[in-house]
């Protein structure tokens, strides 16, 4: 969930309406909200098995407060009511095809769209890698930052590997690229490597921009218990799963000057992985 949402600019989120607003509902909200999913459109399904329209309105109310619970624009937000089963079947058009339609036309609306950040050098997270036969290893992802070009000479970092390789060939929607820009979900064939060599949570990057480190030095907010946290504090030495872009890892935490870190504190922590 948190390495699926980190690459979002808003979301979609699915409510059953004979059923309501679930436990993983606001658990889902709280994720992306504290990952810093800004924007949520809202799509209440199966409205076609809920007979009476009150338990319907009463659902959207539901949801608007939970919206609004985790810091979001309740009284704002699209609410679509529809069912995907009889956009499916074709049938129902104001709940089927037309419901979709409109959740469409809200993502669009209400949703940003995002200004990429084209001047940096580029960065990949790479999301899978795959052979093609005959021509090569292809690792995929979204393009955090930069320009990627057909030809460009780069590097994939992470899990102790630094491998050096050239861009061969770039495709996005089954479409061969000249280049591709920040934002753009793509495939990058590599020369001279196999796909045994790579995996996911490797960053592809421009050569020599960026340098791996083993420490870093940072500051960090710990959730609550109630806002789905730990109910214990860390203490030195503490070993979490660390998850950022698409790989995750176990770190061992190190508080400054400190054998324990509270709920609602903010210390400078030194964070080893």
């Amino acid at each position: 969930m948190i390495t699926g949402t980190a690459p979002l600019d808003g979301c979609i989120l699915v409510v059953a309406a004979n059923d309501g607003p679930m436990p993983q509902t606001r658990e889902h909200l709280l994720l992306a909200r504290q990952i810093g999913v800004e924007h949520v459109v809202v799509y209440v399904n199966k409205a076609d098995a809920v007979q009476d329209s009150e338990m319907v309105e009463l659902v959207e109310l539901e949801i608007r407060e939970l919206l609004t619970e985790f810091g979001y624009k309740g009284e704002e937000t699209p609410v679509i009511v529809g069912s995907a089963f009889c956009a499916l079947e074709g049938r129902d058009p104001e709940l089927g095809p037309k419901s979709v339609q409109k959740l469409l036309d809200a993502v669009d609306t209400y949703i940003p769209v995002p200004t990429p950040d084209l001047e940096k050098p580029f960065l990949l997270p790479v999301e899978g890698v795959f052979s093609v036969p005959g021509r090569g290893t292809v690792v995929t992802g979204t393009l955090e930052r930069g320009i990627l070009k057909k030809g460009d000479e780069c590097e994939l970092l992470g899990h102790s590997k630094n491998i050096r390789t050239v861009v061969t060939g770039i495709e996005m929607f089954h479409k061969n690229l000249e280049r591709a820009g920040a934002g753009d979900n793509l495939g990058a064939l590599v020369r001279g490597l196999k796909r045994e060599d790579l995996r996911r949570g490797l960053v592809m990057v421009k050569l020599g921009s960026i340098k791996p480190h083993q420490k870093v030095e940072a500051q960090v907010y710990i959730l609550s218990k109630e806002e789905g946290g730990r109910h214990k504090p860390f203490v030195s030495h503490f070993m979490p799963v660390m998850f950022s872009l698409t790989w995750d890892m176990a770190c061992r935490v190190i508080p400054a000057g400190i054998t324990g870190m509270g709920h609602r504190d903010w210390p400078e922590t030194a964070m080893s992985f």
